[in-house]
Formats: C-alpha cells, sequence, structure tokens
C-alpha cells in the first residue's frame, strides 16, 4: 500500500479505479442518514467527475429483477455499459467484480455504495486485504440511519480505509486548472453539481463573456 500522508497518498486518475455499488430504487427506498435526493446529486456528479478524467468506473447491481435498475443519472454517463448485477451482498465475494477491478491494474480504489454499512462496508473492509489503497465517498452512499452510516464510516477507518466526499474526487484528480485538457468538464460537472458554487461559477463566466461598459 502506498503512503497516507504527503503527495502519493492523493489520488490520481492514472492509478484510481471507481466502483459503484447498488444505486437502485429499493435501496433509496429505505436511505435515512442523508436526504435521497443530495445522494442523487453526488454520485452523479462522481461518475461524471470518473467520465472526465477516464477513471475506469465498475457498474453493481443487487438482484435488479426485484430492487430495480441502476439510477438512470448513472446509466446516463456509462450509457453502453451493462452493471455486473449479483446475488451477494458483499460486493467483493463476486469474481467478476473483483476481476473487473483488477483488470484496470489500478490500486487506488474509490468506492460508493448504498448502504454504508452493508454494501460498502463489507467489499470495503475486504479489498483492504488485498492490497489496494481503499477510498469510500461518504456523501455518496447512505444507510437506513444516520448512526449507521456513522457507525460503518468509524468501521472502515479503523480498519485502515480513507473517508472523501464527492467534490474531493474531482478536484484531486485535477490538482491544477492549468490543465486544460480536463477543467472545462469538471467546471461543467461543478455547475451541474456543486450548488452555489456551481451558481457562483455559471455568474463568473457570464461576467467575463459580458463586455465592460463604455
Amino acid at each position: 500500500m502506498t503512503a497516507k500522508t504527503g503527495l502519493d497518498a492523493l489520488l490520481t486518475p492514472e492509478r484510481s479505479v471507481l466502483l459503484l455499488i447498488d444505486h437502485q430504487a429499493f435501496q433509496f427506498s429505505n436511505l435515512h442518514s442523508h436526504e435521497p435526493t443530495l445522494i442523487v446529486n453526488n454520485v452523479v456528479g462522481l461518475a461524471k467527475a470518473a467520465k472526465a478524467f477516464k477513471v475506469p468506473t465498475i457498474l453493481t447491481t443487487v438482484t435488479e429483477e426485484r430492487g430495480g435498475y441502476l439510477l438512470k443519472g448513472i446509466q446516463d454517463v456509462f450509457p453502453t455499459q451493462k452493471p455486473i448485477n449479483r446475488t451477494f451482498i458483499n460486493t467483493w465475494e463476486d469474481q467478476r467484480v473483483v476481476e473487473a477491478v483488477k483488470k484496470t491494474g489500478r490500486r487506488q480504489l474509490i468506492i460508493a455504495a448504498l448502504w454504508t454499512e452493508v454494501c460498502l462496508a463489507m467489499p470495503v473492509i475486504q479489498s483492504l486485504s488485498d492490497g489496494y489503497d481503499v477510498f469510500f465517498v461518504t456523501d455518496a452512499s447512505g444507510g437506513v440511519s444516520r448512526e449507521a452510516h456513522d457507525m460503518a464510516v468509524l468501521r472502515m477507518v479503523q480498519a485502515g480505509a480513507v473517508p472523501i466526499t464527492w467534490a474531493v474526487f474531482g478536484a484531486e484528480l485535477q490538482r491544477d486548472w492549468a490543465r486544460t485538457a480536463t477543467a472545462p468538464a469538471l467546471a461543467h460537472m461543478l455547475v451541474e453539481h456543486a450548488g452555489v458554487v456551481g451558481t457562483t461559477f455559471t455568474w463568473e463566466q457570464q461576467l467575463l463573456a459580458t463586455p465592460p461598459a463604455r
């Protein structure tokens, strides 16, 4: 595993792989740790950031024939990708998922899931033992209660995983606004999903586009 401090501890596009687990209708129906539309907004923003930086993204669902298909906003980001539909509660016990992650050759594993205490905690804890540097996205995941979410976060941190929020992901991958290849896509994602930050950014763009009064 890499360093927990210093520049090498930060995420990079070249080392990252994103795993999104069970953002489905059934899972949202008992989400009480966060306001559900907030999680929808955040996980779609997370998916868009991954696409902008060409971070391999693995989509997975659990018994989708009963629990519903993947959230449309995520599927729209990856329209041709079919999620891996599992029966395992612990995603990391499904070898198709493990092999998909392994095939990328990336060692920084970023995970978001519903619910935090079950479908996030289990694969986070197990994948750590396989030598991955595991980061979990707290505000693109949620649990059946605030306590359930918070206790799962504590458990994963104690196991050695690193908690981040969805906006950190894109910011850490960008690192420098002079990287013009990805800056426009990141800015567009912020406008769509970052609330007041996005509104302010749009206002600044309008000011820059308006010629000064004479």
